[in-house]
């Protein structure tokens, strides 16, 4: 058994590796990374060596390269020698004409030049020059620019992944010398009404803390980075905060400021509070008492996860309860009309494509029952769940009708039921007692399965249906080229179909006397 997990842990993270270098190398080494120029409003505005200077800006946004600018290595060099005049100094006015006035290579001429060029060739950075842009009539068009740029290979995303994969917050993550009592201590939270964890110097101010939201206990301790979204209102943000990040709309509620906290003076307010964070910036004294100002809004609705999660687990049931009490009537009624419409369905669930029957229950739920089509448009916070969940159902009750059919009729004519049938038993006994049980050992491994996909969300589904899900973030970073969730929500996936196998396995142990995970017997 030890040794079944353990080599079932190995190849787990193996293949974990290989999917996480394979998306990597798709991402960024197949695809046309000039494509995030095109819509980019900033870059189409300008022109010359600004345009190529906002297109490395962007290429470093996106996680494509890294590079140093020689001007701010100047002022990383003379602003403490200098101060705020270093630009006025002579090394400073003398490698910044050695640019402007370049022939050939002269510019490599200057110290400064030389040094910069050096160091960065001995990090393994290319240099690129380029030169001042003028007109016909000598008049500059564009100042030039000396970059040293680092692409990013594969192997360097891989490690820098899982380097940053776990974060712990510390009392000196706080970069601020006006905060001087660093620590963590246990307080009563007046909003809970029960005990909090507060750190003074970590990046939240709560670090485990109660709340009446699922899952009700919450922390800011550990933190899982799956990678940053480099893109729209979500820029900066980690994969799995924006998944846990609620989709509804704002709300206020009456509660107590920071700077009342434990008076009983309220105020109408849609900030969450156990949200803050430390802000460098002067914060609002009628509002907080610290540093700990940078605080999210009160949303309502499920977060990203939960939405696919909710979608996700009922239809799983609803398939099941449906699905496989259907297989089991087809299998007694085989060639029957019960088991005629059921194989119809079957192959008409199997024939048609799935945007097609989306579309087609949509088109029924929407005109024959009312059932809003977009969650945006969605008044109601439960009708919205309906079609997307009889969209996944359905399907997946056809799929379970079909093998639960086969694996009961391929019973029928085993040697147990004909020992059976010779005892005496009547065919509904033999079904219920002896053939229902072996069949069920077919589908008992895909449970755990079914159940985690859940959380995974189904893309198409989710997309059609606007579903802010889980499986509708995938297809929103691919087409706005969001490679660090990309990679994120990927290395999610994985992690869940390999965790789902495991319990697959475990299950199947457990229910099958025949199966054993142990070495010695198979």
């Amino acid at each position: 058994m030890k040794l079944y997990w353990l080599k079932r842990i190995l190849f787990s993270i193996f293949s974990l590796v290989v999917v996480l270098i394979t998306v990597t190398f798709l991402i960024y080494n197949l695809m046309d990374r000039s494509a995030i120029l095109t819509g980019d409003a900033v870059y189409n505005k300008r022109r010359y060596n600004e345009q190529t200077m906002r297109a490395y800006e962007l290429y470093e946004e996106y996680g494509y390269l890294t590079y140093q600018d020689f001007n701010f290595y100047l002022q990383n060099k003379y602003e403490p020698i200098y101060g705020p005049d270093y630009a006025k100094s002579d090394e400073f006015v003398a490698a910044e004409d050695a640019l402007f006035n370049n022939v050939g290579t002269n510019y490599k001429k200057n110290p400064d030049v030389a040094a910069f060029i050096s160091q960065y060739e001995g990090y393994g950075h290319q240099i690129v020059f380029l030169p001042k842009v003028t007109n016909k009539s000598g008049g500059v068009l564009s100042m030039p620019k000396l970059l040293a740029v680092n692409e990013l290979n594969v192997f360097q995303r891989i490690g820098s992944f899982f380097a940053n994969f776990i974060r712990f917050e510390t009392i000196w993550d706080v970069q601020d010398d006006r905060l001087t009592d660093r620590g963590i201590h246990i307080e009563w939270d007046p909003r809970s009404n029960m005990p909090a964890l507060i750190g003074n110097g970590t990046t939240h101010k709560y670090l485990v803390y109660f709340d009446g939201n699922f899952p009700f206990v919450h922390q800011n301790i550990v933190h899982i980075n799956l990678g940053k979204s480099s893109k729209g209102s979500s820029k900066g943000i980690d994969t799995v905060d924006y998944m846990m990040l609620r989709t509804g709309s704002p709300y206020s509620t009456e509660q107590e400021y920071p700077k009342d906290l434990g008076t009983g003076v309220t105020h109408p307010s849609t900030l969450d509070f156990h949200t803050a964070t430390y802000s460098t910036a002067d914060y609002d004294p009628s509002v907080f008492n610290d540093h700990y100002s940078s605080v999210r809004e009160q949303q309502g609705g499920l977060t990203r996860i939960g939405n696919s999660f909710v979608i996700g687990i009922i239809s799983t049931i609803a398939a099941y309860i449906i699905g496989l009490p259907i297989g089991l009537w087809m299998a007694l009624k085989k060639d029957k009309l019960v088991d005629k419409i059921g194989n119809a369905y079957i192959i008409f669930i199997m024939a048609v494509p799935r945007l097609a029957y989306i579309f087609m229950f949509a088109t029924i739920g929407t005109t024959l029952f009312n059932l809003p089509f977009k969650f945006v448009f969605a008044e109601n916070s439960v009708l919205p769940y309906i079609l997307p969940t009889v969209s996944l159902g359905l399907p997946a009750a056809g799929g379970l009708m079909k093998w639960m059919r086969r694996y009961m009729i391929d019973q029928q004519n085993s040697d147990y039921v004909k020992f059976a049938r010779s005892q005496g038993l009547s065919e509904g006994e033999i079904f219920s007692k002896h053939i229902s049980r072996n069949a069920l050992i077919f589908l008992v491994h895909g449970i755990p399965g079914n159940i985690l996909v859940s959380l995974v969300g189904a893309i198409i589904t989710e997309r059609v249906y606007g579903v802010p899900g889980i499986g509708n973030m995938l297809t929103e970073s691919i087409t706005a080229f969001n490679n660090g969730m990309i990679i994120g929500v990927t290395v999610f996936y994985t992690a869940l179909s390999i965790i789902s196998m495991i319990l697959g396995d475990a299950l199947l142990a457990k229910y099958d006397p025949r199966v054993s995970l142990s070495g010695q017997r198979g």
